[in-house]
């Protein structure tokens, strides 16, 4: 699993984070981080801890938030993903598929009006 930012990718300056290039496994990992860490135990979870994945450009810090504001920087290096408890339980569901069978398909892990999205995608380069 690889984490990558992408700065600019449409003529509106929007950018993504992606998580990219894994199979089953890694999905029910990350499943299972996420659950972990931020639904059962309440705390933050710093990708970098996660030995699975491997950080291309950026780092990537999930938080938990009284409001659901999605993915924030300052520097474009580190970002932080601030979702309420909810929004972390809906981007388990999200995930959930990619955890049943190996997938071609790719999903947005919120659905909010920010300038970075969050991507994750089994294929990508």
């Amino acid at each position: 699993m690889k984490l990558e930012f992408l700065d600019e990718i449409n003529e509106y300056g929007d950018h993504v984070i992606r998580l990219y290039n894994f199979d089953k496994a890694e999905a029910i990992k990350f499943k299972e981080a996420i659950q972990i860490n931020l639904i059962n135990n309440n705390s933050s979870l710093d990708l970098l801890t996660l030995d699975f994945i491997e950080h291309i450009n950026c780092k990537l810090i999930l938080h938990i938030s009284e409001t659901d504001e999605g993915i924030l920087t300052m520097d474009k290096q580190t970002f932080f993903c601030d979702l309420t408890i909810d929004g972390y339980k809906n981007m388990i569901q999200l995930i959930e598929p990619f955890c049943i069978k190996e997938s071609k398909s790719f999903v947005m892990l919120y659905d909010l009006d920010t300038e970075v999205d969050f991507l994750f995608s089994p294929y990508g380069n």
